[in-house]
């Protein structure tokens, strides 16, 4: 089954970011690799980035007080509250092509995006 399970921020509608398939058998594979059960993937957007804003990806065994957690597979994506704002209807997916293998961001949001994938604007 394709489901996402939500949580919602505080005092917000309902908001979601998407996990693929592939993302979460990536993010899987690297919890056996490194023995963690509690290692989540941490999306975050910052400023920078060639276009304005750009997407952050790393690994967390915490979560802080306005981190959301969306879960595929037994697998969880963190993503705090303000990053929701620039993430919400998105997909979080993993790509392995003749650039490498990769996590990559397919946002909505987003009014453009430059040729590295990481870094986009918002109108």
């Amino acid at each position: 089954m394709d489901a996402v399970h939500e949580q919602t921020a505080p005092s917000a509608g309902p908001r979601a970011v998407q996990i693929s398939a592939s993302a979460a058998r990536r993010i899987a594979e690297l919890r056996r690799k490194e023995g963690k059960d509690a290692l989540m993937l941490r999306v975050t957007v910052s400023g920078g980035g060639c276009s304005g804003f750009r997407y952050d990806f790393g690994f967390d065994t915490a979560r802080g007080e306005d981190d959301i957690v969306f879960e595929r597979d037994g697998v969880q994506v963190v993503v705090d509250a303000v990053s929701l704002d620039f993430l919400d209807r998105a997909e979080i997916d993993f790509k392995e092509d003749l650039m490498g293998s990769y996590f990559a961001i397919n946002n909505p949001n987003a009014t453009s995006s430059c040729g590295c994938g990481t870094s986009f604007s918002v109108g």
